[in-house]
């Protein structure tokens, strides 16, 4: 008996923390995704909030103080490219506090002094640490190449976040490009879908299946015809591997 409940005591301990690192809740009403962890505040199109491991992240912030009101101060920023849906002087003024700024050199380049003074700089494919975090930056752009297109290969960066072996890539604006198709284990991804400047949902959904996420959330998907067909993206990726979660969550009002 003794043997049966050490063997007991084991499998309860073996369970809850596989749930604790891998079980989610997701609130459709708030449009947010928690873990034990982590959680997951969608703001609007690109912009985010994630908390993790008690440390806050704000992805573009965009949409002046009010969009961020009654979210915890940001830790740690990312800015992933130069346009109005991914840089707000305005708004990263408003809500840097103290947090550390990462951002590409072409977004450094266009912000003001006070701003820039304090911003990391990171080129494609580098690394730095942060707060018990390794963020490297991944390549970003369009498809195909060009020297006039929207999104030139090395002017922005998506970003890969890693602490203990889990993995969050947020891939900026981007095609289905080799770097984001090569990616492996990764546990939380953000995949954009509004052509002509991104990815079409067919697209998106093809290069997700190749990288094969846990968890997606498509984002950034509102067009020049308005937003993108998300439920279509989520058929097309749970039809190539339904072990593939994706979060329909709500970025738009």
């Amino acid at each position: 008996m003794k043997t049966l409940a050490w063997l007991g005591g084991i499998l309860i301990v073996l369970v809850a923390a596989f749930y604790g690192l891998n079980s989610y809740i997701y609130n459709e009403k708030q449009g947010t995704m928690t873990a034990s962890n982590m959680n997951i505040q969608p703001i609007s199109h690109a912009t985010f909030v994630l908390t993790w491991d008690g440390t806050v992240f704000y992805n573009d912030p965009t949409g002046g103080a009010e969009a961020f009101a009654g979210q915890p101060p940001a830790d740690i920023v990312f800015v992933t490219d130069i346009h109005g849906d991914h840089l707000s002087s305005e708004t990263l003024e408003a809500v840097i506090g103290g947090a550390t700024l990462v951002v590409p050199q072409a977004v450094k380049d266009e912000l003001p002094e006070n701003l820039a003074s304090r911003a990391r700089v990171l080129a494609n494919d580098e690394t730095t640490n942060e707060k018990g975090f390794t963020i490297r930056a991944i390549p970003m752009y369009n498809l195909p190449e060009s020297a006039d297109s929207r999104h030139t290969k090395g002017r922005g960066n998506g970003y890969v976040i890693e602490k203990n072996g889990f993995r969050v890539y947020i891939a900026g604006d981007t095609a289905g490009i080799p770097e984001m198709r090569s990616l492996k284990d990764i546990d939380i991804a953000f995949a954009p879908m509004n052509l002509p400047y991104t990815m079409s949902v067919e697209e998106a959904a093809d290069a997700v299946l190749d990288f094969k996420p846990k968890q997606v959330y498509p984002y950034h998907y509102r067009g020049q015809d308005g937003l993108a067909d998300v439920d279509r993206f989520k058929e097309l990726v749970n039809a190539g591997d339904p072990n593939i979660e994706v979060i329909l969550a709500k970025w738009y009002e």
